[in-house]
């Protein structure tokens, strides 16, 4: 009997729902739910849309920054406050960057209950911050940053994010063990022990101060064969004097000074002469500085404990605005995480590629058509032109003919043909009339 009550309670435990501390997917009244910071007077809007393209356009709608090189900062409250204290820890969210950002973050920042959310800004006090962040080629990472005892600490690691224009899901999962593990998409991206890739407390052990090499340790595992000698035909300089040239004919050695052939590389040097190597007899290895217990180390079995989460802001810089932020989920269930993951993002992904390609394609097509038409314009333009150069040329014949055809008649030739009718004899017939 005792058996099947306990075994009922670990079923009923199973089959509890999960502590779901936030979810946010923008519907309804989603303005009650959220505080824009007046920090910054001139401040970023946003605004719910689902963007250019989408799997789903109510399902996609999302947080979106509207306006280029501003900064933005709005910030949710949870109902009731929480501590991750030995239960995992999962931070949830879709971001898409349809604008092919440039420079600027797409992450979130979860906060004690403590903040001033009218009064969010760059250097507010959080507890851990992460997700995507761009700028440039050159930084293209997921942020994980913890704050530990006042100071933000940076991962060591270098975890790419995704740099396309789709809808990605970031996912962080802390747990009790000291463990992490990021993932994106629903995919391991990285993942290890807190305190080996955080500095979140001094070295374990440290280099003993007290030891040293002694001075007669040989580390050096081959030295010079001193059996070995250097050839007597060895030396020989690295250049010479250049046998085939000649002094010219016009040198003058009083004007010009001595003459002196050019060097040229001598084809017999060999170069520094070193003796071969051998195995060191007295060879001990390389010499390990030994360590000792850090006496300023002490175990932290809570670090990765946070006692207050109570709020998740939006506090980030964008250059060239259109980031959609959407299905905002903090848990201590790993697994309702990853379900909530594919039945939100999971099942529009492909929808909102395809949605885009036919964009594309379609963008292709108007280019060439446009390009088609300017081409075509342009060879018309071009005809007309010649067709008009034709014409003028036509015009100047014709002025040109005209004005021939009007010139005056030479008066010397006149008086020539009348000397030429006087000079005709008479006729016979003539005379007898």
């Amino acid at each position: 009997m005792r058996t099947i009550v306990i075994l009922s309670a670990l079923v009923a435990l199973s089959l509890a729902d999960p502590s779901v501390y936030f979810s946010e997917d923008f519907s309804g009244d989603w303005e009650s739910r959220w505080v824009n910071s007046k920090h910054k007077s001139d401040a970023g809007v946003w605004k719910v849309s689902a963007g250019k393209f989408y799997g789903d356009e109510e399902k996609d709608k999302g947080l979106q920054t509207s306006q280029d090189a501003r900064f933005y900062a709005i910030s949710g409250k949870f109902s009731k406050t929480f501590s991750n204290k030995d239960k995992n820890l999962v931070i949830q969210f879709t971001v898409k960057h349809e604008q092919n950002i440039d420079c600027g973050g797409g992450y979130v920042k979860v906060f004690p209950s403590t903040l001033d959310q009218t009064d969010m800004h760059g250097d507010s006090a959080y507890n851990i911050m992460f997700g995507p962040d761009i700028c440039g080629p050159g930084t293209k990472k997921v942020h994980v940053i913890f704050n530990y005892k006042g100071k933000n600490l940076l991962t060591k690691k270098d975890i790419r994010c995704k740099d396309d224009v789709f809808t990605h899901l970031y996912t962080l999962i802390v747990k009790p063990d000291h463990t992490y593990e990021v993932k994106i998409d629903n995919e391991k991206a990285d993942g290890g022990e807190l305190e080996a890739d955080w500095d979140f407390l001094p070295p374990q052990k440290i280099k003993d101060p007290e030891a040293k090499k002694a001075e007669d340790w040989d580390d050096k595992a081959m030295i010079g064969d001193p059996e070995d000698q250097k050839p007597e035909e060895w030396d020989k300089p690295e250049h010479i004097p250049d046998p085939d040239a000649k002094k010219p004919e016009d040198w003058d050695d009083e004007m010009d000074g001595e003459w002196e052939p050019p060097q040229i590389d001598n084809p017999d040097y060999k170069g520094e002469w070193k003796p071969k190597q051998i195995d060191n007899p007295n060879y001990k290895g390389q010499w390990v500085h030994p360590e000792i217990d850090n006496p300023e180390y002490t175990e932290d079995k809570d670090l990765y404990a946070y006692d207050d989460f109570g709020i998740i802001g939006l506090d980030l810089w964008q250059v060239k605005s259109g980031t959609i932020f959407d299905n905002v989920l903090i848990t201590d269930d790993v697994e309702y995480a990853k379900k909530q993951g594919d039945e939100l993002w999971g099942k529009t992904k492909d929808a909102e590629k395809k949605m885009k390609d036919a964009q594309d394609e379609e963008d292709r097509k108007k280019q060439e058509e446009e390009e088609k038409n300017r081409k075509e314009d342009e060879d018309k333009n071009k005809k007309e032109e010649s067709d008009e150069d034709e014409d003028d040329d036509e015009e100047k014949k014709e002025e040109t003919k005209e004005t021939e055809d009007k010139e005056p008649i030479d008066d010397t030739n006149t008086e020539n043909l009348d000397e030429k009718e006087e000079e005709i004899p008479k006729s016979d017939d003539h005379d007898e009339l």
